[in-house]
């Protein structure tokens, strides 16, 4: 099953219609509407795909939805992903890292920058039955790389050509207005054409050196979604995210990652861990970075670790670093071998 970041999800709603119910959109797909934004919370793709058409069919105008959610997107949206494709320096190098880093925000796609006469083509690349979700997903992406290669260019942007393999919706109005370049449907490919010039004019923000700190952040991520150990590690990180409202359970962290709490202690385990195993992990990560990096209180952080009292907390923290969080705090950090 692939799996799609809820970001886009979110994106989507933005842009509905007034008269639908964007709460009850959000949490169709299992989003609280008022939770964080979280890109690291992924859909399947099937689901996400069902969505679209729900909406494609209950709103008046559906035919223009992707371009709707496309234009909305922002490159900051994206994390780290976007901060390294408007750090890079040109449209040509922005491409190139969609092509290799894109799936950290999804596993159904992936991009590929191809030369050609005019320029380059910057194609979508996703497989499986090209439903009506995915005809919309399709068309979403393809305006989205439009517009946010708008937002980094220190000159105006327009596309050489689009180009879609499913067939043209019955009202192209809205579509030749937001590309203003030639639409092909039918086409042998999903891609956007892109001129010599555009792909080297300089970004608004291209920095080298801040595109390569991205570029090592991005592969660090790349390899944990390549470790089968990487469950574990997203796991804690959302655990940690949410301790300051208390120790989330199995339940709502299995919902999180669209899985049932049994699925969720079944996979860990085959990883060796268990689920309060990483709860502790992730509190005492947490209780040492606060202690040694900030000046709160031992009672905030008792709080922002989960714990209801101060007396539980330390109780916990000697048991897992064996000395009180005030020793721990007034003691030098420990030198690395």
């Amino acid at each position: 099953m692939g799996q799609i970041t809820s970001l886009f999800v979110r994106k989507v709603v933005g842009e509905v219609e007034a008269d639908l119910d964007k709460d009850a959109l959000l949490r169709s797909l299992g989003i609280e509407p008022n939770s964080p934004v979280d890109p690291s919370q992924m859909v399947s793709d099937t689901d996400y795909y069902a969505f679209l058409e729900k909406i494609a069919v209950a709103e008046t105008n559906g035919t223009t939805l992707p371009l709707r959610a496309g234009a909305a997107m922002r490159c900051d949206d994206y994390g780290a992903f976007g901060l390294a494709w408007k750090s890079a320096t040109n449209l040509r190098g922005s491409y190139e890292r969609a092509e290799r880093y894109a799936r950290v925000l999804t596993s159904v796609s992936t991009y590929e920058v191809e030369r050609a006469e005019q320029g380059a083509f910057m194609h979508l690349h996703r497989g499986g039955d090209r439903r009506l979700g995915m005809r919309i997903s399709n068309e979403a992406t393809i305006a989205s790389i439009v517009s946010i290669s708008q937002q980094v260019s220190t000159q105006p942007f327009t596309p050489l050509a689009i180009y879609f393999k499913h067939p043209a919706p019955k009202d192209l109005e809205g579509h030749e207005a937001y590309f203003g370049c030639p639409i092909h449907f039918d086409s042998d490919r999903d891609a956007v054409l892109v001129s010599h010039a555009s792909l080297q004019t300089p970004n608004q923000l291209g920095d080298e050196s801040i595109s390569q700190f991205f570029d090592t952040h991005l592969e660090a991520e790349l390899s944990k979604l390549a470790d089968p150990n990487a469950l574990e590690h997203r796991v804690r990180i959302h655990v940690s995210r949410c301790l300051s409202e208390g120790v989330p359970t199995i339940s709502d962290v299995a919902g999180h990652f669209s899985m049932s709490g049994r699925t969720l202690q079944r996979r860990l385990s085959e990883l060796g861990y268990s689920y309060q195993t990483l709860v502790d992990a992730s509190r005492r990560q947490l209780a040492e970075r606060l202690l040694q990096q900030t000046n709160y209180s031992l009672a905030e952080v008792a709080f922002m670790t989960g714990f209801s009292e101060q007396s539980a907390f330390t109780r916990a923290f000697k048991r897992w670093a064996g000395q009180t969080p005030r020793s721990f705090r007034l003691s030098p950090p420990a030198k690395p071998d």
